[in-house]
């Protein structure tokens, strides 16, 4: 963190510039930064995000959503989405994900934008932020998903396959896809030979994530695919899918 020069911290807390990298995002001072997107901001909800800053950097993020949720009204909320901060869209996915009133067709509708975002911190916000509400109806979820995995996009391709990953990266692992992967298969298979690297990435996370605790599932699935796809692409997804069994 000392390697953040002071000028760019301040860029940072002041919503001028971007996070170049994870660190980055985790030294911003959340209040400065409230000041600077949010200048009317209440007192209340000065309070929240202040004691929201000495959680971990999920639930500081999940609680900033949930107290920008209560205390601003909806056109100023919208202003969130598209600010030059990506912790400030980061902060609008998770106020968005808090929206008890939509269901998970529109917040995927709202959040798609976000799951393209040129940032990439804000790729990942957007999926953390959506997964606990998609979880609560795994195949609902899943069905709305699908249509996801043939986007011409592919941030949009791999927030389909991510945002269910049965463990996830700092989320809570989803226990029916640890036990039953095959539910998930929907939004592997058209994936399985996808060209961006990117996706790939995600595909192989996600049965490496199901491989620990579903091992012949994942190598049948992967044997199947070597056999059906013999491409680069899928010989690529499978090696690093099973790098866990070897």
């Amino acid at each position: 963190m000392s390697d953040v020069s002071a000028e760019h911290l301040a860029d940072l807390n002041a919503g001028r510039a971007q996070a170049k990298t994870l660190t980055e995002a985790l030294v911003i001072d959340h209040c400065v930064l409230l000041a600077a997107a949010c200048p009317g901001a209440s007192a209340e909800l000065i309070a929240e995000v202040g004691a929201a800053q000495e959680l971990g950097i999920l639930k500081r993020m999940a609680a900033i959503g949930s107290a920008l949720q209560q205390h601003l009204a909806p056109t100023e909320l919208a202003l969130l989405a598209e600010h030059p901060s990506d912790t400030v869209r980061g902060w609008w996915c998770f106020a968005t994900a808090a929206n008890e009133a939509l269901d998970p067709a529109a917040l995927l509708a709202e959040c798609r934008p976000r799951a393209d975002d040129e940032h990439f911190t804000v790729r990942e916000w957007v999926w953390m932020a959506l997964r606990p509400r998609l979880v609560q109806d795994l195949a609902g979820s899943v069905a709305l998903l699908e249509p996801w995995t043939q986007d011409s996009s592919p941030s949009v391709r791999r927030f389909a396959s991510e945002s269910l990953r049965p463990r996830g990266v700092w989320a809570s692992h989803i226990k029916a896809l640890k036990e039953q992967p095959s539910l998930g298969e929907p939004l592997l298979e058209p994936l399985r030979a996808d060209p961006e690297r990117y996706v790939q990435d995600s595909v192989a996370n996600w049965i490496n994530d199901a491989s620990k605790t579903a091992p012949d599932w994942a190598r049948e699935l992967c044997a199947r695919w070597l056999t059906e796809s013999p491409a680069a692409a899928t010989e690529r997804i499978v090696a690093r899918a099973l790098r866990s069994l070897r």
